[in-house]
């Protein structure tokens, strides 16, 4: 009954493995080109990014509209007293007025009056202002589109990463499962031979501990490519099970000739960003100088009242203060500016050119930091092509050794420990030429992000 039960779970776990192996066979890849065109219309961080270019349009098109005159519209109808005294004060809060002469006397008899003015004042020139802040505005949005395309472009780079990871696991999923088959062939012969007499029990031992091992790293396996899995569907809208790397991209960028490439400073992403605040904060320092000018005003109004109380200071009815009877207007053109302006103009200045050259330091920092790393991406490109062209001699003697210790242990002329050692130096060849493909595929498109030729390799491969 107990070896019924063993054999039923070992029947169990081979189906799960070969159930999981033909699901990755059956499911169509996703290339990396489908990847990226996914991720770029559904990654939530890209979504938010481009929100944030229409804020800031949207605020550029009130700048552009801040030239507009006021136009205001006034009427009230009052009830009082009128008692007036001379004087002049300084007007704070809401102080009501009441317009005639000085009275004699105090007099609280109450009367109506009525009042509608409409006022029109406009800022008609300001030497250059509007025009500085509508340049700081269209800056404004241009810094957000740059940190859009900027986000983008660390975007792309995540998934080309997590796709190569993913692939890469693929593969080592691929060496697992032959490895577990070839376990399962030592047990099977093992068998043979014990049935026989040739071979101790205590090899089935070993055979069965190193084949558990072998499964186990099999799940560990798996359950690594469902977490890159499930971080590509959540950038890219893709349900995580369908998110299956073409593993013959790596061959296919084993067989690209040498690259070179030179850096794209005109069109990268990171140094366009840098570039936008940079000019920004120029536009800033304009904007700046032009705040503080003159301001030339057209100012416009027309009024006109009604009151109870007659040219001779008689008291009528109250329904006679309704309706105008007296009609006014003023035109005029002032001007204004502030003396003190110029010491104001001066610190903000000076405080504004300190954040510009913050920017042209950043700005040349950046610059510095992408020739650094497209020379350790080539250096590292570089190795791993080196790298490649010795593995494959390694797994050649490994898998000859292998099958030399095999059949001389199924002829009884060597030991179950010299066997699993040869089979654990096959593995590591297999799982060194695998990593070797990894490193290479990183090496490339690591170099080809940095210099933002990322294109480049996508259009020579499928």
């Amino acid at each position: 009954m107990l070896k019924f039960h063993k054999g039923m779970c070992l029947m169990l776990l081979l189906s799960m493995v070969t159930v999981i192996a033909q699901a990755q066979q059956t499911t169509t890849p996703v290339t990396l080109k489908q990847l990226l065109t996914r991720v770029d219309q559904n990654a939530p961080a890209l979504i938010t990014d481009s929100s944030a270019i229409r804020i800031r349009q949207a605020q550029a098109a009130e700048v552009r509209n801040a030239w507009l005159p006021n136009l205001k519209l006034n009427y009230q109808a009052d009830i009082g007293t009128s008692n007036n005294v001379t004087g002049p004060y300084f007007g704070f809060g809401i102080i009501p007025s009441s317009s005639g002469g000085i009275r004699a006397t105090n007099n609280t008899t109450s009367m109506s009056t009525n009042l509608g003015i409409a006022s029109f004042d406009w800022e008609v020139y300001n030497f250059g202002a509007y025009g500085a802040q509508n340049k700081v505005a269209n800056q404004d949005i241009q810094v957000e589109r740059s940190n859009f395309a900027q986000s983008k472009y660390e975007m792309d780079a995540y998934t080309i990463n997590n796709y190569i990871v993913l692939a890469s696991l693929q593969d080592y999923l691929n060496i697992q499962a032959r490895n577990i088959q070839r376990e399962q062939e030592i047990l099977r012969s093992i068998g043979s031979l014990t049935k026989s007499g040739v071979r101790p029990g205590v090899d089935t031992s070993i055979a069965n501990a190193e084949l558990s091992k072998a499964r186990l790293n099999y799940i560990e396996l798996n359950n690594q490519v469902q977490q890159v899995q499930l971080q590509l569907s959540a950038i890219s809208g893709l349900p995580y099970q369908s998110i299956v790397a073409d593993t013959l991209i790596e061959n296919q960028l084993l067989a690209l000739p040498p690259q070179t490439f030179s850096t794209d400073t005109a069109g990268h992403p990171v140094i366009n960003f840098y570039q936008s605040i940079l000019d920004d904060s120029k536009q800033r320092e304009n904007l700046v100088k032009k705040q503080y000018n003159p301001k030339i005003s057209l100012e416009a109004a027309a009024w006109g009242r009604g009151s109870s109380i007659d040219p001779e200071g008689n008291y009528g009815a109250m329904s006679s203060g309704w309706g105008f009877q007296r009609d006014n207007y003023l035109v005029g053109v002032g001007i204004s500016y502030n003396l003190f302006d110029l010491r104001r103009r001066q610190l903000k200045l000076r405080t504004q050119r300190t954040q510009t050259d913050y920017a042209r330091n950043k700005l040349e920092e950046q610059k510095t930091l992408l020739a650094a790393g497209a020379s350790q991406a080539y250096a590292e490109m570089q190795t791993a092509r080196q790298r490649l062209v010795e593995i494959p001699k390694q797994l050649k003697a490994a898998n000859d050794g292998y099958r030399q210790k095999l059949s001389l242990y199924k002829n009884g002329l060597t030991d179950i420990i010299e066997l699993d050692a040869a089979l654990n130096i096959l593995y590591r060849a297999e799982t060194d030429y695998a990593q070797a493909k990894y490193d290479f595929a990183k090496a490339l498109f690591g170099q080809a992000i940095t210099d933002n030729q990322t294109g480049t390799i996508l259009n020579l491969i499928k």
